[in-house]
């Protein structure tokens, strides 16, 4: 692993915000940590980096422990949410500010920082100043100024959270294919599921200053290891159950769920997929009471009509009923998790 921490713990106020936490990132792997606020995604960055001192366990770098190392020695890029560009300097300035620091040759520096700046896609951008730069110029100035001394490990704080959601969605999918051109090892922190799954290859999830699940984003987002998870990830569909075979005991009646689940009681998820209308009359009895335009579908907010907790589903356009419409739900076992 080119990082590990073991059992990193920062106590703030005598509480624990970074808490026995182990985590390892390998050589060019692109790991994204995803909390609330105050679940401890910024202060593991920071401890990483060195700006934060850990009251217990360990930080490796390269298998090299970094108790003692102060931040500038690390070898590691951070690239904080603001930014935080030199606005005395000119883009080249900026993007040649570790270059310097390092000892480069003014010639080699030009060429490097001209090299980066195409890289990111401000190419030419040298002269100017940054003042002048748009929210999405500036995270790529930030980007090249990071990577211009060859971080062993680059780290993200919040990246793209000042940027309006379409830069956002645009520059997640540049950064991705940047990294993975490059071998780039990072560690990002955010508390955007969307960007985070775009990115990563990794995905981590933290509560409370611990690790809460761990795995790809296509295992995370199909198996939520809790219904926190299942929540912060934006399910709503999470109520409690008991499993007898493959049926469940629900507020919303008996439902499906899939074979080998486990028994007994249990939390249960039902993703919006697994919420089929059906024939008013039919299934479960709901009322649309909201419906909301996504682009690719339609998302109701369904209120069943015997009470219990709303429901979520996912609809065609074409298909979806009006407010106030009354509709039928089937539930689809293929949709539905049964959560630890």
């Amino acid at each position: 692993m080119l990082l590990s921490l073991e059992e990193a713990t920062v106590r703030l106020g005598g509480r624990p915000v970074l808490d026995t936490v182990d985590l390892g990132v390998a050589e060019h792997e692109v790991v994204c940590v995803l909390g609330p606020s105050g679940s401890g995604k910024s202060t593991l960055l920071r401890s990483v980096a060195g700006l934060q001192p850990l009251d217990g366990g360990r930080v490796l770098l390269d298998g090299r422990d970094q108790a003692g190392v102060p931040a500038h020695r690390r070898g590691v890029g951070l690239m904080f949410q603001d930014h935080q560009l030199f606005p005395q300097r000119d883009v080249g300035g900026n993007v040649a500010f570790g270059l310097r620091m390092h000892g480069m040759p003014k010639g080699e520096r030009e060429l490097q920082v001209r090299e980066l700046l195409e890289l990111v896609g401000l190419p030419g951008a040298a002269r100017r100043a940054v003042a002048g730069l748009s929210g999405g110029e500036q995270q790529r100035v930030a980007l090249a100024r990071a990577l211009a001394p060859r971080p062993r490990l680059l780290m993200l704080d919040e990246p793209l959270g000042q940027l309006d959601r379409s830069l956002r969605e645009r520059l997640v999918v540049e950064l991705r294919e940047l990294f993975s051109r490059l071998g780039t090892t990072v560690l990002a922190v955010t508390h955007d599921q969307g960007e985070a799954f775009a990115l990563a290859d990794r995905v981590v999830v933290m509560r409370d200053g611990r690790i809460a699940q761990s795995g790809t984003p296509l295992e995370v987002w199909r198996r939520p290891a809790d219904a926190f998870v299942a929540r912060f990830l934006g399910f709503e569909n999470v109520v409690p159950a008991s499993v007898t075979g493959v049926a469940a005991d629900t507020p919303w009646g008996k439902l499906p769920v899939p074979e080998g689940s486990p028994q007994g009681a249990v939390e249960l998820l039902v993703r919006p997929a697994g919420v089929r209308l059906v024939a008013a009359g039919e299934g479960l009895a709901c009322r649309v009471t909201a419906r909301t335009f996504k682009g690719t579908h339609v998302a109701l907010r369904l209120q069943p009509r015997d009470g219990g907790p709303h429901l979520e589903a996912a609809c065609p356009l074409r298909e979806a009923p009006e407010t106030g419409d009354a509709t039928g739900v089937e539930f689809d076992a293929a949709e539905t998790v049964v959560l630890g």
